[in-house]
């Protein structure tokens, strides 16, 4: 469109030919979000997610991209009204609930991991972990505790 001339009839069809094609994107990522969340729902009962700030973290410039072409916040929307359609339960856990820093094995907590080490080893049980695997196995283990006690999870005072 930047060679096109402006207010030309060219530079109106280039813009509709690009319009097309992020429709066709966005409806494509649509569609794949109505599946995917159409079949967690129906495999589980319970769901547990993180409830993660997307809008502060799409202020960071290097991030902002690949998390607004994920479409989490559209992925949890979807999850909570087909969860209800279907009489499941969805559970958020707080942001600040230290899932990567907790074994799930033993449940002991690392005082520090930074965001570049992506593998650790559990000093208590010795247990390797990759930091997502072991986020997300904490992760349900604290939303199925929440479910069990009907309480909030949030993570220990130091």
């Amino acid at each position: 469109m930047a060679r096109k001339q402006k207010g030309s009839n060219n530079q109106a069809k280039a813009r509709l030919k690009v319009a097309k094609v992020y429709a066709r994107i966005a409806d494509r990522r649509r569609d794949h979000l109505h599946k995917l969340t159409s079949r967690i729902v129906r495999q589980n009962q319970t769901i547990v997610i993180e409830d993660l700030a997307v809008r502060n973290m799409v202020k960071n410039r290097s991030l902002a991209r690949a998390i607004s072409d994920a479409s989490w916040l559209e992925l949890r929307s979807m999850l909570e009204y087909k969860a209800d359609w279907y009489g499941r339960e969805v559970i958020a856990i707080d942001r600040w609930y230290p899932s990567s820093k907790t074994c799930s094995n033993c449940g002991h907590l690392l005082q520090s991991l930074p965001l570049n080490v992506r593998e650790w080893v559990c000093a208590e049980c010795g247990t390797v972990h990759d930091r997502d695997v072991n986020a997300a196995r904490t992760i349900l283990a604290a939303g199925l505790a929440v479910s069990a006690c009907g309480d909030g999870v949030r993570p220990p005072r130091s």
